[in-house]
């Protein structure tokens, strides 16, 4: 039976590549969005928006997974993320600090709770789209978090404050690649 991997699915050309990678090399691939942030469906332009977890995107993800033949899942996590990502970013502004909610919402939603969530459905790893590499040390085992190959999407700096069992379960498929 093939490791299953849960791939964050964005709705973007990152993730989607990460997950059809996934797919080429074998993997049992479940695909979740996370709705992080309420919306409602609109069809006034100016109410809807194009960033993330947007009823578009969700779409998109949803196509994407459809495309791969892979399970698609829709997790809502709004409350979740107000409460570790928002309030913590007020929080910090508030005492003259500058937040950065990404590396936040990396630690806290992506790899902690959909983790625990991966989990629970037996699967061995979280993979997302993010441009950064890890490796396993031989000579300490502890996991490395690296640059990822292409300098201009490097985006390891979001992903710092991993712990070490969030790193070993990390899989980053296009961390290694450039994007044109």
């Amino acid at each position: 039976m093939a490791e299953r991997i849960v791939v964050g699915l964005s709705g973007g050309v990152d993730s989607s590549v990460a997950a059809a990678l996934l797919v080429e090399q074998g993997f049992d691939v479940v695909g979740i969005t996370l709705r992080v942030w309420p919306w409602q469906e609109s069809d006034d332009p100016a109410k809807r928006f194009g960033s993330c977890c947007s009823p578009a995107t969700v779409d998109d993800a949803r196509q994407v997974a459809r495309r791969l033949g892979i399970p698609y899942y829709l997790l809502n996590s709004a409350e979740e993320f107000e409460r570790t990502v928002i309030e913590n970013f007020a929080r910090e502004y508030e005492a003259g600090r500058t937040p950065v909610p990404c590396t936040v919402c990396n630690r806290e939603i992506k790899f902690g709770s959909l983790l625990h969530r991966a989990r629970a459905w037996d699967a061995a790893a979280v993979a997302t789209g993010h441009y950064a590499r890890v490796t396993r040390d031989p000579r300490t085992e502890r996991f490395l978090l690296w640059r990822g190959a292409d300098a201009r999407k490097d985006q390891s700096d979001f992903l710092w404050p991993l712990s070490q069992a969030q790193l070993g379960a990390a899989r980053f498929p296009v961390g290694a690649l450039s994007k044109p």
